[in-house]
């Protein structure tokens, strides 16, 4: 089925054109690199995996309660429009906030395969670009996973969120080949891994589990590309180079909390827009979900060396600066751990289901298959 035919509102246009800007830069020095960025390349190259074959497709899922969320997840809980809604509105009510969701994890990761792709053809060095090649083809997998999971599971789909949209259009615009890092690698991807894990992390639902917790796996090494690529460029800037960077963040943020509403949900529920701002913004659970969305961003902005006053500032208004102290690494290693204890308990069901089945086989006095 196109997707046009699932969307809640139809796209004005097939598709987005961003003029491109920049050079594209060549390296001629093919046998040098960074140590550690080429370790992380042969990680990218290892780590490859087929969503068609890891993940068990075949699972069910209920489209009208795909994550299990709890009534007190959902901005109309509590205020004057949740008691006159009926079991089914309610239900298609988390049916919406999951499709818009996840619509949203999916325009990101398209996002993310066009400025991996712009990365390869701006950064000077080869060692980013060979491990930018590998992202590229992660971020189509991702992209490739959550737009089967939005048709078949849930049969429906959101446009792109204004401020997603906004963000990564000045990502890709700029000129200098850091951007694409900064926009996507740092801020973009930094909400969205905070944003996967705690679905991955509160969801009884197997089959977005999987998803997520694959998808986090490969994440893990993209955030940790753009930190290093990123930390030894800035130690090369001056001041007034790095507050520039500084204000692209400051607005990124702004736009990525202003982004976590779901004011488009509640619209196609008949609430007036700033009717639902409101709800959105009032909603302690919602205060809380985008508070630690920046569980990511804000210790990997502080790493790679971009932590001036007015910085700093922004972040005491978002109420997120302390997370600054947050260790980036252990959250990166938790993310690898649970992808690989995940594939581990999965493996061994299957053995238990097969070493069962041959069992049984053995007793009716037959051969297994």
């Amino acid at each position: 089925m196109p997707t046009f035919d699932v969307y809640t509102t139809t796209p004005d246009d097939p598709g987005w054109t961003v003029p491109a800007t920049g050079a594209a830069r060549f390296d001629w020095e093919y046998d040098a690199g960074r140590e550690r960025l080429l370790a992380l390349y042969q990680k990218g190259k290892d780590k490859q995996w087929d969503g068609t074959k890891r993940i068990d497709w075949d699972l069910e899922v209920d489209p009208y309660d795909p994550l299990g969320t709890p009534d007190e997840a959902l901005a109309l809980y509590g205020t004057r429009h949740w008691a006159k809604l009926t079991a089914k509105d309610r239900a298609d009510l988390r049916r919406h906030y999951a499709s818009w969701q996840f619509s949203q994890f999916l325009h990101g990761e398209q996002g993310a395969m066009i400025c991996a792709a712009r990365i390869v053809e701006s950064v000077p060095d080869l060692d980013a670009k060979f491990y930018s090649a590998t992202q590229t083809m992660d971020e189509a997998r991702h992209a490739e996973i959550y737009g089967r999971f939005l048709h078949e599971k849930i049969g429906l789909l959101y446009p792109i969120n204004d401020n997603l949209q906004s963000l990564l259009g000045d990502t890709l615009r700029d000129s200098r080949w850091d951007m694409p890092y900064l926009g996507m690698q740092v801020l973009i991807e930094g909400l969205a891994l905070a944003a996967f894990g705690m679905i991955r992390d509160t969801t009884d639902k197997p089959l977005p589990q999987q998803i997520l917790a694959y998808v986090m796996q490969d994440e893990a090494r993209h955030v940790a590309f753009g930190r290093m690529a990123l930390r030894d460029y800035y130690k090369q800037l001056t001041d007034a180079e790095l507050r520039e960077r500084e204000e692209f963040v400051i607005e990124g943020c702004y736009l990525m909390r202003d982004r976590l509403r779901g004011v488009e949900v509640l619209e196609n529920f008949g609430i007036p827009k700033a009717e639902a701002e409101e709800y959105s913004e009032q909603s302690e659970f919602l205060a809380l979900f985008r508070k630690l969305l920046f569980s990511r961003i804000v210790p990997c902005v502080k790493d790679i060396g971009l932590w001036g006053r007015r910085l700093q500032q922004a972040y005491v208004d978002l109420g997120v600066l302390e997370l600054g102290d947050s260790s980036l690494d252990l959250l990166m290693s938790q993310d690898e751990e649970i992808a690989e204890k995940l594939d581990a308990q999965r493996f061994a069901a299957e053995e238990r289901a097969r070493a069962a089945e041959v069992r049984r086989t053995i007793e009716e006095g037959g051969a297994p298959d």
